[in-house]
């Protein structure tokens, strides 16, 4: 976790206004979550943070690429990400209830830590299925890995065999179906 130090920003001694910051995510930043969806990537994090009386406000621009494993062939293939989002932190008492929305930082704290949110804010933007053919990425794509799978894929029976071997039971319900 000592990697994560750089994302802890200090913003007690900051002017109110507008300030920004700029950060690289690699495999380095991935590598400390555990569970991470995302292995490998390097992304651009742009972050500008608007220091209030009451609140820090944290708008985050996220660019880059990650590199993910194809569902069907199993390749790895870069991904290209681009994320825009805003965060809001209140200065408050650690009493309050924590919002998802809004971070509560205690009266005693004195920096942010927003490692968690540039990894949740990356693994959210990936997609729910992984292709590599989806994203135009081909070359990609293992060939090897599909031949064998369509060697493996179960043969289509033609209609003649359906219909020879055709549950009686089925046509009575077509001629219901048909009347």
């Amino acid at each position: 976790m000592k990697s994560l130090q750089q994302y802890r920003i200090p913003f007690t001694g900051l002017k109110i206004g507008k300030h920004q910051f700029g950060y690289e995510l690699d495999e380095r930043f991935f590598a400390e979550f555990e569970y991470s969806l995302v292995k490998n990537g390097k992304l651009t994090v742009l972050l500008e943070m608007e220091k209030q009386e009451t609140m820090l406000i944290l708008s985050f621009t996220i660019k880059g690429i990650i590199f993910l494993s194809c569902d069907v062939c199993l390749a790895d293939y870069p991904y290209p990400v681009e994320i825009a989002e805003r965060q809001i932190a209140k200065f408050g008492s650690s009493e309050e209830d924590d919002m998802d929305e809004i971070i509560i930082l205690g009266r005693n704290d004195h920096e942010i830590d927003i490692s968690t949110l540039l990894y949740e804010y990356v693994n959210v933007a990936v997609p729910y299925i992984n292709r590599c053919a989806d994203e135009g990425n081909t070359e990609w794509c293992d060939k090897e890995m599909i031949s064998r799978l369509e060697s493996l894929a179960p043969k289509e029976e033609s209609d003649e065999t359906t219909e020879n071997t055709a549950d009686p039971r089925w046509e009575a319900l077509k001629k219901i179906k048909n009347n």
